[in-house]
């Protein structure tokens, strides 16, 4: 049996009553187990004493002869009821029974007269409290109204709906509402039906929307939804949230109510109640939210377990409900107060009991409570004890050996040695719970165990325990040591260069670096010994600017964290800014002020740049297509002067002098009359040398032309008329007579491309 402790368990548990007043009253409860079982009974956590009004049955069960919701000195029998029973394996509580008296209250609201039209909807409502829920009827002209008739739907909280209304509906109505502690009517409310169906066209209305409602499972939920219109408009319910409403347990009442019967918690949710006008889109809608309770209810239910003393023992129980419910521990009886070696966790859902002995053994039980009910499960622990298991290991001492690791040593139980099959040390930092505790198995011809990968100047506590086949024995006396510190690891250090005086040293956060109290940063001259330092830093700073530098060595900076046992190794960067010192003569820094002045004009700038770049290509442009009609009026007086007899290089030197050097008298006459070339201005458009312009065009040198040539006629060569003709070179002496700079001629070479 799940949730039950053979030794002791509840086979029937007081469940939740209403009682009338001055009537008897019985609340049950039966339990099974090992004789002799105690059964007593407390209302509100005070023990009920037998007397007259209430005392306890043969079987366990309370008797309450006149319950009464209040007595005449204040008390009242109303409470929470629950029967405790008990053995010498432990005492169980059982679920608490709310106990109420019936009741009812006066009507607060009445039925109200009504005039509606043939046709029309007419609905009354009655409303009243009661425990338990009144069961309200209705009458009309002083009789029971006919539920048989489809036009009426009695709603389960007192509505009456009349569909379809018809001059024989017209009358008297009222309620009767009854439940075990009284009979009460309401007041009465005429209903006048008025002349004949109209044909007025009407919007769709909803008279009255479904109203919030919070019921446990199992319960039968009514959503009311009454609409009016002309024509009549079609109800139609969904969810708020799109998912479907299901068909199980669905029905309809009426021209539109929605009743859901045999609840569960799947049901929550929104319901939109919507009035369409047939065959078209126009609708009104109405919601209400319906909260469906769960009591609660194991899903896992604690077992009985045996252990052997010194063990730990874990009981496990998960709960489900909704609201979700809160779980409390009880050990026989009273509630289980946390320690050292009793903790819980995952929300009270899992008991450990560390190191148990004779003292945990007991019954322990698991309430769930919620807002819809509670219920409990119980079980036992049986703490093992065997004769003949060892004494405890004596003279436990522990010895720090370093910052990470302690040797443990013990010696063996003086009593019942022989069957010790190992022992086991048992570790756990001081400062933390029982829960955190590890431990470490040891042979049995073992007295001493070396613990290391323990974290520096940390106290531990270790206590040991002999195992035999049977058990283990009691652990020995706790001894708690500390390990020894250690100076910090050694830190990483990153150099960033500021300026060409200044260096920016950052490391990382304090964290990684394990104890320490500060850093220690020095610096120095790599070719001097003698480090300028140290600069004491806190813990928590992670970076220092170096300044006053020296730009033209280069730099070593030391950085170490230390603490109360010392100095860390330390971690060197070398560094140089002379790197920087040249990028800052290449670049010099920017005038920030005067960048930014000149942002605000940059877009001006730009524009004028573009106008001066396509100025440019349109000149280009132009050079190119002048100098290319340049080339061509060259090429024409090549090719009259080649169609001349050749005359020996002494006699053209002259006539060379009068087209490269013309007198201003020849130039005036030929501006005159517009038709010839000003060869110097061909010289300036054209400045090449000629040996350039042999290699290139082939053409020969304009100072070969003949003097007889000295008018050059504007015409264009055609490409088809041009020839390459390769000129002997014929070297004469130079004139020593001819003092004139431009009468020496150029020495030509062969023009051999063609």
């Amino acid at each position: 049996d799940f949730g039950r402790s053979s030794e002791l368990a509840f086979v029937v548990e007081p469940s939740d009553d209403i009682a009338v007043q001055e009537q008897p009253l019985i609340l049950y409860c039966q339990v099974e187990g090992i004789e002799p079982i105690t059964i007593t009974w407390r209302k509100n956590g005070v023990m009920i004493v037998d007397s007259e009004n209430a005392f306890m049955l043969a079987n366990g069960s309370l008797y309450v002869s006149r319950f009464q919701r209040v007595r005449g000195d204040g008390s009242s029998d109303e409470g929470e009821y629950d029967c405790m029973a008990q053995n010498h394996y432990g005492l169980l509580v059982s679920r608490k029974a709310k106990i109420q008296a019936a009741t009812m209250s006066d009507f607060h609201i009445h039925p109200q007269n009504a005039v509606v039209e043939e046709g029309g909807v007419a609905r009354f409502q009655c409303q009243i409290h009661g425990l338990p829920e009144p069961v309200i009827l209705w009458h009309k002209n002083s009789m029971p109204v006919n539920t048989d008739n489809e036009r009426y739907t009695l709603l389960p909280k007192g509505v009456l709906q009349i569909t379809g209304l018809r001059a024989e509906d017209s009358g008297i109505f009222h309620c009767v509402a009854t439940n075990i502690a009284n009979v009460k009517f309401s007041r009465e409310a005429r209903l006048t039906v008025s002349g004949s169906h109209s044909t007025v066209y009407k919007d769709p209305m909803i008279l009255v929307g479904p109203e919030n409602l919070t019921l446990t499972v199992h319960q039968t939920a009514v959503l009311e939804c009454i609409a009016t219109g002309n024509p009549r408009p079609i109800v139609s319910w969904s969810r708020l949230d799109g998912r479907p409403i299901g068909v199980e347990g669905i029905q309809v009442l009426g021209t539109g109510n929605l009743m859901i019967s045999d609840l569960t918690v799947q049901h929550s949710g929104i319901y939109v109640c919507a009035a369409n006008k047939p065959g078209t889109r126009v609708r009104r809608t109405a919601q209400g939210s319906l909260v469906v309770q769960a009591p609660a209810e194991f899903v896992q239910h604690p077992q009985s377990i045996s252990r052997p003393v010194g063990t730990t023992a874990i009981f496990t129980c998960v709960a489900q409900g909704e609201p979700p419910p809160q779980i409390t521990w009880l050990r026989n009886g009273q509630i289980l107060e946390t320690s050292d070696h009793i903790k819980l966790k995952n929300n009270n859902s899992t008991l450990s009991i560390y190191g148990i002995n004779q003292a945990d053994e007991a019954i322990y039980q698991c309430l769930a409570e919620n807002s819809a009910g509670s219920t409990q499960a119980s079980a036992r622990l049986t703490v093992l004890w065997a004769d003949g298991l060892p004494s405890p290991p004596q003279g436990v001492r522990a010895e720090t050996v370093s910052a990470t690791t302690i040797q443990v040593s013990w010696e063996k139980p003086l009593q019942n040695t022989k069957e010790i099959i190992g022992y086991v040390l048992h570790i756990r930092k001081a400062a933390d719970p029982v829960e955190m505790e590890y431990q470490e198995a040891v042979s049995k011809s073992t007295f001493q165990q070396l613990v290391t990968d323990l974290e520096p100047s940390t106290s531990y506590s270790f206590y040991i325990k002999a195992y035999t086949s049977r058990g283990a024995s009691k652990a020995s006396e706790v001894t708690v040591v500390s390990t020894l510190g250690e100076v910090p690891a050694m830190p990483s250090l990153f150099i960033k260069v500021i300026n060409s005086t200044t260096v920016q040293a950052t490391w990382e956060p304090s964290i990684k670096l394990g104890q320490h109290e500060g850093f220690k940063l020095y610096y120095r001259k790599v070719h001097l010994s003698q480090y300028t330092g140290p600069v004491l830093l806190a813990s928590n700073i992670t970076s220092y600017n170096i300044t006053h530098l020296d730009a033209s060595v280069v730099y070593e900076v030391k950085l170490l964290a230390y603490n109360q046992h010392g100095d860390g190794n330390s971690t060197v960067r070398f560094v140089s800014l002379r790197e920087t010192v040249e990028r800052t003569v290449l670049n010099p820094p920017c005038d920030c002020m005067k960048d930014e002045q000149n942002n605000k004009t940059s877009t001006t700038g730009i524009i004028i740049g573009i106008h001066i770049g396509v100025t440019c290509i349109i000149f280009c442009i132009l050079f190119l297509m002048f100098g290319y009609r340049g080339r061509l009026l060259m090429c024409k007086n090549v090719q009259e002067q080649l169609s001349t007899p050749q005359i020996p290089r002494s006699q053209r030197s002259a006539t060379g002098l009068v087209l490269n050097g013309a007198t201003r008298r020849d130039r005036d006459d030929r501006d005159l009359n517009g038709k010839q070339l000003d060869m110097n201005e061909l010289e300036r458009l054209f400045p090449a040398s000629p040996s350039q312009e042999q290699q290139e065009k082939g053409i020969m040198s304009a100072h070969s032309l003949s003097a007889s040539h000295d008018e050059t006629q504007i015409s264009t060569l055609p490409l088809d008329e041009f020839s390459i003709i390769e000129e002997q070179p014929d070297p004469l002496p130079r004139n020593p007579h001819d003092s004139s700079p431009a009468a020496p001629a150029p020495n030509h070479s062969p023009a051999n491309e063609g």
